[in-house]
């Protein structure tokens, strides 16, 4: 497990400075004074797959959808959701249509190229050995994720 993780994490290398970046705009999510980002919990949300748990319309415009789902999740960041306390690490990946939608303090938005499952599992692989918890409902993402020694939990963790 090891290996794959260290595997991912080379792969990863050429995005690192704009996750970085991202992570800089986003300082009211960290903690006390001198607490390094990439110690807070991670939270990574499946984009696709919250804004389609609940049939409101998205199909839509899936990009507004998208929009109005970061902006529901700003308070989840300070705050935790599924288990986690705050303040977090908030991910949300997007893919398709919804793609476009900017960063937020407390929620940074990483557009996936290809497939959002596999965005979130090469995310997933980055946490090191501080906690992470994917919300998805799709059962093969959660088969993956937890391989790698993710938490994962539905939808429901971050609807209000």
């Amino acid at each position: 497990m090891a290996a794959v993780r260290a595997a991912l994490r080379d792969t990863l290398t050429a995005s690192r400075s704009r996750q970085t970046e991202a992570v800089t705009t986003m300082t009211d999510t960290a903690g006390p004074a001198g607490t390094a980002h990439e110690a807070l919990p991670l939270l990574i949300i499946d984009g696709a797959n919250v804004v389609g748990s609940v049939p409101d319309g998205w199909w839509r415009d899936r990009r507004g959808a998208a929009e109005r789902l970061r902006d529901r999740l700003v308070p989840f960041a300070r705050t935790g959701a599924g288990g986690m306390t705050g303040p977090l690490e908030l991910v949300l990946v997007l893919e398709g249509a919804a793609r476009g939608v900017a960063s937020v303090p407390g929620v940074r938005v990483e557009e996936a190229s290809g497939s959002g499952d596999d965005r979130i599992v090469e995310i997933a692989a980055t946490a090191g050995e501080r906690p992470c918890l994917v919300v998805t409902a799709d059962r093969g993402l959660r088969r993956r994720v937890e391989e790698l020694g993710a938490r994962v939990t539905g939808p429901r963790a971050v609807q209000s």
